[in-house]
């Protein structure tokens, strides 16, 4: 009835690394990647809402005004296939915005499974002026400490919604140095984490759900084409910051160990603003100087790191 809003989480990962991003550890090459965080935690927190809606619902609890659709993605990983795909689906004329007249909203959650007392990351709050009221309002109950990122360019699945013209969320704990090896497990997650992230989505899914308006959509211009996951074969062993929003750079959170990026004498905390020649101002730039780079051609990386500029050579690996 009306444009629905529509609740995400992506059901890939990496299988054994042997393709796509891992940074998994030499001796860990090969291994099962069982991405309990990336992300297991946002496919359990998406059906534990489906269940709480749907038993409200036939409780006599929840008046709908609008259809609610909870959908796990494939080929996120290799570049939010089966949402694009999704998304085309409903575009088949391709016209911008018109998904508008078909998806109120769209709710996101990729990796919510390390909260640990730290804040929970709300991006694309920018695609819409009724989010921060939203949010505010519905974390009365769920009491979280929030940060909150204005662009709805991510690389993950809501940024296939949002070109399509629809205000998107996405939550989001952060990345840590398990992000994408063999390591994220299922011991590693907070579950009471979890289980407070997934009231406030499905808090503001309900309200989505039951009130007369849809929430207005804010058009904001990106800083490259379109945001993508990297399929490159190049390898440094880097986790960048895809949360950052106050920084002229990409901040690297993590780096792997014995990685080209380790050899390099990168650090966590460090800022890029320098790579393969090219200035780096954004965490897209990052990825597209990424794509410049070749395995085993010495490359020039300028970071600043407590206010220090440092210039580094990185030689990238290469993955099989």
């Amino acid at each position: 009835a009306g444009p629905a809003v529509i609740l995400g989480a992506h059901i890939d990962h990496l299988g054994r690394g042997l393709e796509g991003k891992s940074l998994a550890r030499p001796e860990e090459q090969g291994e099962i990647h069982y991405g309990a965080d990336d992300n297991a935690s946002g496919v359990a927190a998406l059906l534990e809402i489906a269940q709480y809606l749907a038993d409200q619902k036939a409780r006599g609890k929840l008046a709908l005004t609008r259809d609610l659709v909870f959908a796990a993605w494939s080929g996120e990983e290799l570049g939010m296939l089966g949402s694009t795909h999704f998304t085309r689906s409903l575009d088949p004329d391709g016209e911008s915005e018109h998904l508008r007249e078909k998806v109120a909203a769209y709710l996101n959650m990729d990796m919510i499974g390390r909260l640990e007392g730290e804040a929970l990351i709300l991006q694309g709050v920018g695609s819409s002026t009724a989010w921060p009221r939203e949010i505010e309002r519905r974390n009365v109950v769920a009491g979280l400490d929030i940060a909150t990122s204005d662009s709805p360019f991510m690389a993950t699945d809501a940024t296939a919604f949002y070109l399509k013209g629809v205000p998107v969320l996405n939550a989001f704990t952060g990345p840590h140095g398990e992000y994408s090896t063999p390591r994220d497990r299922p011991d590693t997650l907070d579950y009471e984490g979890m289980r407070r992230v997934a009231q406030l989505v499905a808090l503001i899914a309900r309200s989505l759900a039951t009130g007369e308006a849809a929430p207005d959509f804010v058009r904001l211009e990106a800083t490259d084409d379109s945001p993508r996951r990297r399929t490159s074969r190049v390898y440094l062993g880097t986790i960048p910051d895809y949360t950052q929003t106050d920084s002229q750079g990409a901040r690297i959170s993590g780096v792997a160990k014995d990685s080209p990026a380790e050899a390099a004498g990168l650090q966590s905390g460090d800022l890029v603003v320098e790579m393969a020649g090219r200035k780096i101002e954004t965490i897209y730039d990052y990825s597209h100087a990424l794509d410049s780079l070749k395995a085993g051609q010495p490359s020039g990386l300028v970071v600043l790191r407590d206010g220090r500029r440092l210039e580094l050579t990185i030689t990238p690996g290469a993955r099989e």
